[in-house]
């Protein structure tokens, strides 16, 4: 099992090398666009190698033959795979526990708590929430209180319809100085 873990990880940090050299020639640029056309966004750069984000990643910064070593480390420490899950060791945000999956789990979990914050307009879940969210929890806080009957008396209210006003609330002018939206 360990030779064909060793086989893979060896083939992805070889193949770039091979790759590059068949690489076709790039076609020929297009005629002059009109000056409206925006320019295509640039891709975010990558702060990792070919073997991925990890603890190799953090360890092993080279793009070239070491990264052998990098995916041994990510595959031996199992660090990729939490890496991945939580958005840590040079992964993306865009793991599998995102920032969108924790506010979800958050008000699934602590409704009940954040119903009877809201009416008081202040608390400890209501402010984990803001920060979740990206607000500032006194800002926020006053908004669930002002908007408590929006929020929790509707007869569909649910955590999940919660979280759904409270993103359509702060989408608003007045609330997008407060968060990070």
């Amino acid at each position: 099992m360990k030779k064909i873990i060793f086989i893979a990880i060896l083939s992805i940090a070889i193949s770039p090398i091979f790759a590059q050299k068949a690489k076709p020639a790039a076609p020929a640029a297009p005629a002059a666009a009109p000056a409206a056309t925006p320019p295509p966004a640039a891709a975010p750069m990558k702060k990792y190698g070919m073997a991925g984000c990890g603890l190799g990643s953090l360890v092993i910064t080279a793009n070239d033959i070491t990264q052998i070593f990098a995916g041994t480390t990510n595959a031996t420490s199992y660090s990729q795979l939490f890496g991945i899950t939580t958005g840590t060791s040079n992964c993306t945000k865009d793991g599998i526990v995102m920032n969108d999956k924790l506010q979800e789990i958050f008000v699934h979990t602590n409704y009940e708590n954040l119903e009877r914050e809201a009416a008081l307009g202040k608390g400890e879940k209501l402010d984990a929430l803001a920060s979740l969210m990206g607000c500032n929890g006194k800002e926020f806080s006053s908004l669930t209180k002002k908007n408590y009957e929006k929020f929790f008396a509707a007869k569909e209210s649910s955590p999940s319809f919660l979280l759904s006003a409270l993103k359509v609330e702060l989408s608003n002018e007045t609330a997008k100085a407060a968060c990070k939206i």
